[in-house]
């Protein structure tokens, strides 16, 4: 299924032009028009799924298969020190587009994006650990 109205169904399948550095049957694979760092991309599947809770099993399996070969090929050729998978669900986790896709970013020592990965950490009892454990055991 695609959605008429979204701007990564149409990129993903061709209708606005894009720079493109992989694609097949299942995914377009495009650099990132604002980047992070030098690289990078954006995995775009073809079909609309807005993220990762209605995202299909066979294209969730497929795309860190994929994910992980560009990751080699791209810190390859782009001489990275690094590099960020990134996917993001639901608006307050920082998705911004609802049509799930994957991040791609090659790190480098001195790009400067040091603490927008970053996050705080919390400290929890033993007890409120195992009261989570116990919630999703």
């Amino acid at each position: 299924m695609k959605d008429d109205n979204c701007i990564f169904c149409k990129i993903a399948n061709g209708q606005i032009p894009t720079r493109s550095i992989y694609e097949d049957k299942d995914f377009n694979v495009i650099l990132d028009a604002s980047p992070a760092t030098k690289g990078h991309a954006l995995i775009l599947p073809k079909e609309h799924y807005a993220d990762v809770y209605e995202l299909d099993e066979t294209i969730a399996s497929k795309v860190f298969v994929l994910a992980k070969k560009l990751a080699t090929k791209m810190t390859k050729a782009l001489g990275c020190d690094g590099f960020n998978i990134v996917q993001n669900n639901k608006e307050v986790a920082g998705q911004t587009v609802f049509h799930f896709h994957m991040h791609l970013i090659p790190r480098y020592t001195d790009d400067g994006n040091n603490e927008k990965l970053c996050w705080n950490h919390l400290e929890l009892t033993d007890e409120q650990m195992d009261e989570i454990k116990n919630t999703l055991s």
